[in-house]
């Protein structure tokens, strides 16, 4: 199974920096074929620009500033999403990567004034995150990565499309021993995806 594993954090010595680790480990040793997009290690520019933004609709070009990465979502059956959650949201260049990748003719199309879903090729997703504070926080909020992930994003891909959200919550006041419960169970569940 080709996977694109986008990796959305600064910090080599981070905890999501051992969870990415994890993923493509586990993916890897189960055979799969791992795209690993690292954003900060490639450079990724998150920042949509006014030619970009006024080229948005139009399909015959829009895909030209980032077509390396349109290939690489258009080959994927698997896209796996490594990232923290930052003040309830994506970090700034992974929120930057779907603004720039998942285009008109990419990720959707619309038709008589009708959004549809165009990722058919991705028939399973999933995401590792960890949240800073606690799950009723995140709740309280109304959770937007996890309704991103599992409700947006999902909608985009096949209809079939198998998700699994692992979040860790309330990861800065946890011990080690809860930390590396948490590498665990990813390592196990990102392996039956």
């Amino acid at each position: 199974m080709r996977t694109l594993v986008l990796f959305a954090h600064p910090a080599p010595e981070s905890l999501a920096a051992g969870l990415h680790q994890t993923v493509v480990q586990t993916l890897t040793a189960r055979g799969w074929e791992v795209d690993d997009c690292d954003l900060y290690a490639e450079g990724f520019q998150p920042v949509l620009s006014l030619e970009e933004r006024r080229g948005y609709h139009d399909e015959a070009t829009n895909c030209a500033p980032v077509k390396t990465y349109v290939d690489r979502v258009r080959v994927a059956q698997a896209l796996v999403l490594v990232f923290p959650v930052w003040n309830f949201g994506y970090p700034a260049i992974l929120k930057g990567f779907f603004d720039r990748v998942f285009l008109p003719g990419v990720s959707f199309t619309i038709e008589n004034q009708v959004l549809k879903p165009n990722l058919h090729n991705i028939t399973r997703l999933a995401a590792v995150t960890t949240y800073g504070g606690p799950r009723s926080r995140a709740f309280l909020v109304g959770d937007p990565p996890r309704k991103s992930v599992t409700r947006h994003l999902r909608a985009l891909m096949h209809p079939q499309c198998r998700v699994r959200y692992l979040a860790l919550y309330g990861m800065n006041k946890m011990d080690q021993a809860g930390r590396e419960m948490f590498v665990s169970r990813v390592a196990r569940e990102i392996g039956q995806l």
